[in-house]
């Protein structure tokens, strides 16, 4: 097995505000696992992937840990610095504005079509948890405010199956472990409130539960193979970025780009290695940046020995947890954390 992540980080001056200098802070890096995010204040930090075993976990935090220290002699000369946090608590709504927006042309093209999508209506921020937070937004930056841990583990094919619906059954647990996001525009909402505020922040349907929305948990276990979300991409929903690429078939760049702008929890992706041959990995987007890069990595640990461990258990979980419980467990542990009432497999409540 291969394993690796993406960390979604904040830059942040000298007060913890937003700091939109991201371009200033790439150019000075140089490193092409270093790249932009969706707004100025935000860059994602890539580590190569690793073999899983034997000492791959200390090499990823070794990598990190370097590229992290160079991030931040970087920022430095910058009056910046980076931080991790799945919402960065100083955020106010005012800084997402389209000019803090990365000068990248495929943020501006998803923009416009998500709003061509919605009709021009105002994407409506209503999350209800300890506080109410209700606002309208005109563009969909307010998805920079939620940062990730975004795990990468690569699938053996013939198990693929079992493996994406085990990350499935064991996302609301590793949320629960990892939610560190219950304040957004001074509001104490949910223990990790990044999952509504994605969900609603590039919602291109009024409609709160349209299936045609595009951060989703899914709508049901992977039966035969992987290809039935690649088919449910092409039925359900529209294409965003109906862009015109001069490349092979074999590429399958039109697949990769549409897939994309879907942002399940647990996102199936199709890569090539540096040979040019295909492979097939789950994207694990469940979990927050931060508070720590030891905490990361440990979440990280606890990703890959519990999805070892369920996928290649003798009975397949998803038999003894129905997905409709699976979902109701994920947003139970969203909302509340440690404290959340989970039911686990064969009934059992936690």
């Amino acid at each position: 097995d291969v394993g690796g992540f993406e960390i979604e980080a904040c830059l942040i001056d000298a007060a913890c505000r937003p700091a939109p200098v991201n371009a200033d802070l790439l150019q000075r890096l140089g490193d092409p696992l270093v790249v932009p995010e969706l707004s100025r204040f935000n860059v994602e930090i890539n580590t190569p992937p690793q073999p899983l075993g034997g000492p791959a976990l200390h090499a990823m935090h070794t990598d990190l840990i370097q590229r992290w220290q160079h991030c931040q002699q970087a920022a430095q000369p910058l009056n910046a610095e980076l931080l991790v946090a799945g919402i960065l608590p100083t955020l106010r709504d005012r800084d997402l504005t389209l000019e803090h927006m990365s000068p990248v042309e495929r943020y501006r093209a998803l923009n416009e079509q998500v709003l061509r999508l919605r009709q021009d209506d105002p994407i409506t921020l209503d999350i209800q948890g300890r506080d109410h937070l209700h606002t309208r937004h005109h563009d969909v930056m307010l998805e920079a405010a939620a940062t990730s841990l975004q795990i990468h583990l690569q699938l053996p094919p013939a198990r693929s199956v079992r493996y994406y619906n085990s990350a499935m059954i064991l996302s609301a647990p590793l949320l629960a472990v990892s939610a560190n996001s219950p304040y957004l525009f001074g509001h104490d909402l949910w223990d990790e409130t990044r999952i509504p505020l994605f969900e609603q922040a590039v919602a291109v349907s009024p409609r709160a539960e349209s299936r045609a929305n595009r951060v989703t948990f899914g709508h049901a276990y992977v039966r035969q193979s992987l290809m039935q979300c690649f088919e449910e991409n092409l039925t359900d929903y529209a294409v965003l970025l109906p862009t015109p690429l001069q490349t092979p078939p074999e590429s399958l760049a039109h697949l990769r780009l549409h897939n994309g702008t879907l942002w399940r929890w647990n996102r199936p992706l199709i890569g090539f290695d540096d040979a040019g041959a295909p492979h097939l990995r789950l994207e694990h987007r469940v979990m927050p940046a931060g508070p720590s890069l030891v905490d990361m990595l440990a979440n990280a640990a606890l990703f890959y020995g519990l999805i070892q461990q369920l996928a290649t258990a003798d009975t397949a979980p998803e038999s003894l947890l129905g997905f409709q419980q699976a979902r109701r467990n994920f947003y139970a542990a969203a909302r509340d954390g440690l404290r959340a009432d989970l039911v686990w497999v064969q009934g059992k409540a936690i």
